[in-house]
C-alpha cells in the first residue's frame, strides 16, 4: 500500500512539473531574451521590437504603451496582462 501512495505521488508530480508559469517580467529593464522567455505569444523578433521601442519612446508606463509596439496586438498585451510589470529600470549603481 505504501509503493502505491508513492507511485501515486510521483505520477501527480510528474504531470503536475511540466506546467510552467511564467514570472512577472519589467518591460522596462528586461533583455530581448528574458522577454521572449517570460512572455506568451513573444518571439525573439518581437521583445526585440519592444526594447527598441522602449529605447527609442522611454519606459512603458502601461499595458496601453505596450500595445504601441509594431507587430504586438492587443490580444497578446491582454494575455500577459498578469506577468507585465512596468517599473522605471533603476541606473546602475555607481562603485564605490
Amino acid at each position: 500500500m505504501h509503493l502505491k501512495g508513492l507511485s501515486a505521488a510521483l505520477l501527480a508530480a510528474t504531470l503536475i512539473a511540466p506546467v510552467a508559469f511564467a514570472g512577472p517580467v519589467n518591460v522596462n529593464s528586461a533583455d530581448a531574451k528574458t522577454l521572449a522567455r517570460e512572455l506568451d505569444g513573444i518571439g525573439l523578433s518581437k521583445a526585440q521590437a519592444i526594447v527598441d521601442y522602449r529605447n527609442a519612446n522611454g519606459p512603458f508606463k502601461g499595458p496601453s504603451d505596450l500595445a504601441r509596439v509594431k507587430g504586438l496586438g492587443q490580444k497578446t498585451v491582454e494575455r500577459n496582462k498578469p506577468n507585465l510589470l512596468f517599473e522605471s529600470a533603476k541606473p546602475a549603481a555607481a562603485a564605490g
